[in-house]
């Protein structure tokens, strides 16, 4: 191939990407943005807008992005519909949009050094790291105490923690233990639990995971236990969404917090329902996902019909 071909070649490449470059780099882009200033077309300028939420006046938020329901002190106020949990920033913060990246392996808890607890730190700063099981159990527990609901689920401790046993002794060609010598509850620290979820197993007495043992050599053995398939706290209530920013939830979730919000806002449970299957939006196209509602659009609506003293 000649010099003049290479050329010729390279010219056509150029200029092919600067054609693009200003029909897909600027024009697409410029034309959608005139099409959302076309006031006949009813929801698009909304959208470009960001779909901003306002309240006498004022912008609240936006309809995709979820928002906290809390007090100072992060503990959730009684007359407001609860959001799921949000692993992104301290929550719902789109500049940390994401997960917790744990998967469905993880059961273990990273413990607590006792000392720094003793100290005055919080957990966190000594060193606990809850495993995606645990999050979900602790979720769990942490929503039935506030509906008043069974918060029992499988594979979940009565305190909330994975309910996960380190099962020490020989094993078989398959690596399974066939005759524990000992069994330890890993995830419940001595130093917080005076007795195990599980006494005994395999006629071996369970102890509790004392701090800095490694129990990584036996076989973990997670314990279904006896809470039933469908529990009552649903999915959404006790696991966050992959971008953090859910701003809806399921009508499960919103039902179990209908008695809640209808005693702090002293009104019939019947009329908040009425509400909720208000502010509910199907499925897509009717098939796809599942039934779901705003809760930022509902707790506004509960504002507007049903005020509170506060």
């Amino acid at each position: 191939m000649n010099m003049a071909n290479i050329v010729r070649q390279h010219w056509a490449a150029l200029r092919a990407l600067l054609v693009f470059t200003v029909i897909l780099g600027f024009g697409y882009p410029l034309l959608i943005w005139l099409v959302t200033l076309i006031p006949g077309i009813p929801g698009l300028r909304d959208k470009a807008d960001g779909s901003i939420i306002m309240a006498n006046g004022k912008a609240v938020g936006s309809a995709l992005i979820g928002q906290l329901f809390t007090d100072a002190a992060g503990d959730p106020l009684p007359q407001y519909f609860q959001p799921r949990p949000s692993a992104a920033g301290s929550g719902y913060d789109p500049r940390a949009s994401g997960g917790s990246n744990l998967g469905p392996e993880s059961i273990v808890d990273a413990p607590a050094d006792p000392a720094k607890l003793a100290a005055g730190a919080n957990p966190a700063e000594a060193g606990f790291r809850p495993s995606l099981l645990t999050l979900v159990c602790a979720r769990s527990a942490a929503v039935a105490r506030l509906e008043g609901v069974d918060g029992s689920r499988p594979f979940c401790t009565a305190g909330g923690v994975g309910a996960v046993l380190s099962v020490i002794g020989p094993r078989d060609q398959r690596g399974n233990v066939v005759h524990p010598i000992r069994v330890v509850s890993v995830n419940e620290p001595c130093a917080t639990t005076r007795r195990p979820f599980l006494d005994r197993y395999e006629s071996v007495p369970v102890e509790c995971a004392v701090f800095g043992q490694d129990y990584s050599s036996g076989q973990i053995v997670p314990i279904r236990g006896a809470a039933p398939d469908n529990p009552q706290v649903p999915a959404d209530a006790v696991t966050a969404s992959g971008s953090g920013l859910d701003p809806a939830i399921s009508l499960a979730y919103a039902d179990i917090q209908v008695a809640r919000v209808a005693r702090a806002r002293h009104v019939t449970p019947d009329r908040i329902r009425e509400l909720v299957r208000h502010y509910r939006t199907g499925r897509a196209l009717g098939i796809f996902g599942e039934a779901y509602v705003n809760v930022l659009q509902l707790n506004l609506a509960l504002d507007q019909r049903y005020p509170t003293a506060n």
